[in-house]
């Protein structure tokens, strides 16, 4: 097995995933894409959404030859994840918010979603509450200035210290919440900024996604580890090469849809 691990999401939130999976699988050839051009995911209409996650990854695929796909993204992945598997001919790794993990960490039995618009309300979020998180009380949170925080941050190294402070306050409305879940991977890379009125525990999908990957690929051997590749759909946007360079990837190429 040759292909590499390809990482995909909407922008750069991806690369926070990206240290989980070189810790898990550190032989492991890694490719980035990220449809930027489309940016943000979480605020686009459903139809619209899954017909062009479906585009952009058939043609990272295509560029890549990878071997498995991460969908490193909680709006693609609780939209489009059935559509990608039937339209790929590799295996699809998706990502979703880390609700069951919270539900054992939490002392008080309140738990936070800090998540896009499109995730928090998510038929599909309902079910993972539903299934392993029905005995808790769970706090939803749309926070979709959060991913330009994110962008903003690897781009220049900067943050509105204020859109982050107002993102998280409805968090700490309740007395008892003692557990976030980031639910979108933009996030994890905005955690050092994020402040807190009191200790709590952050939890993302990042090792979870590392331990999925490792099992979809058993135990490849890769006979020479190609050097890492980026995609973008806007290969130009400022900050971006700079932001992939940082986890490791060359400046991306442009990908055409």
């Amino acid at each position: 097995m040759n292909g590499p691990v390809l990482i995909f999401d909407s922008g750069v939130g991806g690369l926070s995933v990206v240290r989980a999976l070189r810790e898990r699988l550190p032989d492991a050839p890694l490719a980035y894409a990220c449809d930027n051009a489309a940016l943000p995911y979480g605020t686009k209409d459903d139809g619209w959404l899954v017909a062009r996650i479906v585009a952009v990854c058939r043609a990272a695929v295509a560029a890549s030859d990878a071997a498995v796909l991460v969908v490193a993204c909680n709006t693609a992945s609780t939209l489009a994840l059935d559509a990608l598997r039937a339209a790929l001919p590799i295996p699809v790794v998706g990502t979703v918010p880390a609700i069951k993990p919270a539900a054992a960490f939490t002392a008080s039995g309140v738990i936070g979603l800090l998540a896009t618009s499109a995730t928090v309300c998510r038929p599909y979020t309902d079910r993972l509450i539903a299934d392993f998180a029905a005995h808790r009380t769970v706090v939803r949170v749309a926070a979709d200035p959060l991913v330009a925080q994110a962008e903003r941050l690897l781009a220049t190294g900067s943050v509105d210290e204020a859109v982050v402070e107002a993102a998280l306050a409805p968090l700490w409305e309740p007395p008892a919440l003692d557990t976030v879940v980031l639910g979108c991977t933009h996030f994890p890379l905005l955690r050092a900024h994020f402040p807190a009125p009191r200790p709590v525990t952050w939890v993302d999908s990042g090792a979870a996604i590392a331990r999925r990957v490792d099992q979809v690929l058993g135990a490849p051997r890769w006979a020479a580890t190609p050097p890492a590749a980026a995609w973008a759909t806007d290969a130009h946007r400022a900050g971006l090469a700079a932001a992939c360079q940082a986890f490791g990837f060359p400046p991306p190429r442009l990908l055409a849809v």
